[in-house]
């Protein structure tokens, strides 16, 4: 799924990547509990989150992923979408809670870890 294709499911802001919405992306975690990320998430993952500090972007960038949703509404700080600039990750800012965005993306096509 294109990056593009997520921001439309998810009715998302795009707070920074604008250029980079062709991305595919294969695999979708959602988790406030960053070790649970380092413990389970795969390449090319989008990384849904209401968890807003600079270790969601350290983390997703150590694991590759290239796109973070912040759901409840989250805004990352101005420091914190410096940091996705440098590592080339998209930031995504959603209304929807975690529970209706991973149900959406989803139904929408996207598989987590299992591929189920």
């Amino acid at each position: 799924m294109k990056i593009s294709e997520i921001v439309k499911i998810l009715d998302a802001d795009v707070i920074t990547g604008a250029d980079s919405l062709d991305r595919d992306v294969r695999t979708v975690c959602g988790s406030d509990l960053m070790s649970d990320v380092l413990a389970f998430v795969k390449e090319q993952a989008v990384l849904l989150t209401g968890l807003v500090n600079a270790q969601v972007i350290r983390t997703a960038e150590m694991m590759d992923m290239q796109c973070i949703v912040f759901v409840r509404g989250k805004k990352p700080n101005l420091d914190m979408i410096e940091l996705a600039n440098d590592a080339d990750i998209v930031l995504l800012g959603t209304q929807f809670e975690m529970f209706t965005a991973c149900g959406r993306l989803y139904a929408g096509g996207m598989k987590g870890r299992s591929g189920r």
